[in-house]
């Protein structure tokens, strides 16, 4: 394929933007803000200035060609519908599922049949029927032990305000709620439903009006009584900013409570004994109001998850001293971690990231442990003797999986037993749902997507190690038709190509299916997702190796990432796009401000970009334990030293750069991609243009089909635009 090169084009006419002389003197520094008047949506001035930057992306967008085209070519992709890992309760088994037409997952139960036949399906939760316009999400969901109720919560337009409800699953009626404050809430039921634990914001109205977001506790709630009467159980005291689990053991005997403040890499957690039993009684009903919660790791810099298995023991993921992780045993009434005893010590190179127990019905005397592992990011699954941990290793280990992938939700039924379940996708592969016979070790696949699609031309997908600049050795997955490979894998010629990243929270971008990457493979590009220190690839020293005072080295692997494509003939400067979102928009911020020179593209979507005062708006203060606070002064100095919005120099040609931002988006507030695209365009000395795509109605989260096919559609086609992509042209009838 020929690929045009971009014509020059004239510069924008951009909309006016007043610059400010505000500035603020912190620790010392003078710190410039010339448009904060941005920052309230509300204003006058915003609300002009936004109405007149939609018309200016609209018009260029109008331009693009393909852009009808790959957003047909994505729906068809999205057109396979997803199934999820099926929620076992007795006999019932509970998962979402979306057909490739629908705009949302639907929550299906399946169960016996009349006089014992075959599964029955029933949709139980549509959040279209709930608004055919398309606005609610299912946020989350949680059935009794007995699978009889199920708690789940909705939110609507991108908030993420969840209003939790339940359902009585026999007749599809709600039976408790609304109950609202709910965000981020887990439920954990008591045994037989009359009751759970959950978590809850404070009432708003006597906090502080930037504290409302915050002040959780978790709350003992009782069926159907008012929540007015709810039982605060735990979290007076706590940092305003925690987040809190909860969790009760099958049998009802055990109340485990974790708390992390904001997204700090590390938790506090206890564990109650609520007596023997499930049964009601006034002693029972007591103690559940009233747990004696006893630490298990109080205090320590490091992750603790402990769980209560069925066998009566308490097992503690951790990665306190293993920073890959470790699962540890000891018994509930001696939880310290001077009584752990390792079943799986820490890997030396893969990283544990779930497991589950397989020790009913079935495995007769040698009950198996099935754990969940990533090797540089890739996927792998290993069997091991649960009393003690040591690994099996014979014909049937270790789980011989489909691809180079990634293992999501391993499961297996409350009551134990032989079977586990789990979800595996590649960047090429449909999600699929596959079933494992521990007494066999025979794999099979169990569910596929409900919808077909036309398979893409041959996708070749590489793992390259490469070296940043002090030394490190990062991963990143090259994706590519292979048509434009020799015999070695390697490129003929440089193509257009979308370098993506995320650096941050300990989030690890492992392979995974995308229409939007298929879409761009296809059409002849490659597509790159690195995996830098800030994530979890590697470990929690991943992790911290790229947060606070080192998050330069985030930005430092990332450039290195570009400059080995462009070094190696994958791409060049003027065919490279850098894109990224929430904490990645933050990352190609200050690849673009940093290192213009790198790049003829950015797609920066949902960013943190005014790095002095993010805390100030949105959940911001709670990744202060990431990013370090603008109140500390060596904090400051980290912040001031990458700070996009800080960083616009003028008179430099900037590249393309399209900024997308919603409306609904109750994390990060889309100020911040309005003041450095008012900067941004105030400064640049080229021609290229520089954007704002806001949407409203939808926030950081889940969406609509049809609103992500436009989304992808948008991003596409405007980083085609930037690298001379020629993208496909939409079937007569078809349109996004």
């Amino acid at each position: 394929m020929t690929l045009p090169t971009p014509e020059a084009t004239d510069r924008p006419a951009y909309p006016p933007a007043e610059r400010l002389p505000v500035v603020d003197v912190l620790h010392g520094h003078s710190v410039a803000d010339p448009y904060r008047w941005l920052e309230d949506a509300d204003d006058d001035r915003t609300v002009a200035w936004s109405a007149a930057q939609a018309k200016l992306f609209a018009d260029r967008a109008a331009s693009w060609p393909g852009r009808e085209g790959v957003g047909a070519r994505v729906r068809e992709l999205l057109g396979a519908g997803v199934v999820g890992v099926p929620i076992w309760r007795g006999e019932r088994r509970f998962f979402m599922r979306r057909e490739g037409h629908q705009e949302h997952g639907v929550l299906v139960v399946a169960e016996p049949g009349p006089d014992g036949g075959g599964p029955v399906e029933r949709i139980l939760i549509d959040p279209m029927a709930i608004d055919p316009s398309g606005l609610v999400t299912l946020d989350a969901w949680q059935p009794t032990p007995e699978g009889h109720l199920i708690a789940y919560q909705l939110s609507e337009g991108g908030n993420e305000e969840s209003v939790l409800r339940v359902l009585d699953v026999a007749t599809g009626a709600d039976v408790d709620g609304p109950i609202d404050r709910a965000r981020y809430s887990p439920v954990a039921w008591v045994p037989g439903g009359d009751a759970f634990y959950y978590v809850r914001r404070l009432p708003p109205e006597p906090l502080p009006v930037d504290e409302r977001q915050y002040h959780r506790r978790i709350w003992l709630h009782r069926l159907g009584a008012d929540t007015d009467t709810d039982v605060e159980i735990f979290g007076a005291g706590m940092d305003v900013r925690s987040y809190y689990g909860v969790r009760v053991s099958r049998d009802g005997r055990w109340l485990v409570v974790t708390a992390a403040t904001g997204t700090a890499p590390r938790n506090d957690s206890w564990i109650a004994d609520l007596g023997p039993g499930s049964g009601a009684g006034a002693d029972r009903d007591q103690v559940l109001a009233a747990p004696p919660l006893r630490p298990v790791a109080v205090g320590l810099d490091a992750r603790v998850d402990p769980f209560v298995g069925r066998d009566g023991r308490l097992y503690v993921t951790t990665d306190l001293d293993a920073p890959r992780g470790r699962l540890a045993v000891t018994s509930p009434t001696q939880p310290e971690p001077e009584h752990w005893r390792d079943l799986l010590a820490q890997d030396d190179i893969a990283v544990l990231e779930d497991f589950t127990i397989l020790d009913g019905p079935g495995t007769g005397d040698a009950p198996v442990l099935l754990a969940g592992w990533t090797r540089h990011a890739v996927s792998e699954i290993t069997a091991h003797a649960l009393s003690d941990g040591a690994q099996l290793k014979d014909a049937r280990w270790p789980v011989r999986l489909p691809g180079v992938g990634s293992v999501g939700a391993l499961v297996s039924r409350p009551e134990g037993g032989h079977e586990a379940w789990f979800s595996y996708t590649d960047h090429t592969t449909v999600p699929h749902v596959h079933r494992l016979d521990v007494r066999t070790g025979e794999l099979e696949l169990w569910a596929r997507p409900p919808g077909a699609i036309e398979e893409p031309p041959p996708v070749v997908t590489r793992q390259i190690a490469y070296s940043s600049t002090d030394g490190e050795t990062v991963r990143m997955f090259v994706i590519a038709g292979a048509d434009g490979l020799d015999d070695e894998g390697r490129p003929t010629a440089p193509r257009p190509t979308i370098l993506y990243g995320y650096g941050g929270f300990g989030v690890s971008l492992t392979p995974g299916y995308s229409a939007s990457i298929l879409a761009w493979v296809e059409a002849g590009g490659v597509y790159v997702v690195t995996n830098l220190r800030g994530g979890a690839e590697e470990g929690e020293q991943w992790h911290r190796a790229g947060m606070l005072g080192n998050k330069e080295n985030v930005y430092a692997d990332f450039h290195a990432a570009a400059e080995r494509l462009i070094a190696d003939g994958w791409t060049t400067p003027g065919q490279l796009v850098a894109s990224g979102g929430s904490n990645g928009g933050l990352l190609v911020g200050v690849a673009l401000t940093r290192r213009p020179d790198l790049f003829a593209g950015i797609v920066c979507s949902a960013p943190l970009l005014d790095m002095v005062r993010y805390e100030k708006f949105g959940l911001g203060s709670t990744w202060n334990v990431e990013y370090g606070s603008a109140d500390v002064p060596e904090e400051l100095e980290w912040l001031l030293s990458y700070s996009p919005y800080h960083h616009v120099v003028d008179q430099v040609d900037y590249p393309a750069t399209l900024f997308t931002v919603f409306a609904g988006d109750s994390r990060v507030d889309p100020l911040h991609a309005r003041k450095l695209c008012a900067a941004l365009q105030h400064a640049t000395s080229g021609a290229r243009p520089v954007l704002i795509r806001a949407e409203g109605d939808v926030g950081h989260g889940a969406r609509a089909l049809s609103r992500s096919v436009t989304l992808s559609a948008d991003t596409l086609a405007f980083s085609a635009s930037c690298t001379g992509l020629r993208l496909p042209t939409p079937p007569p009838e078809g349109t996004i």
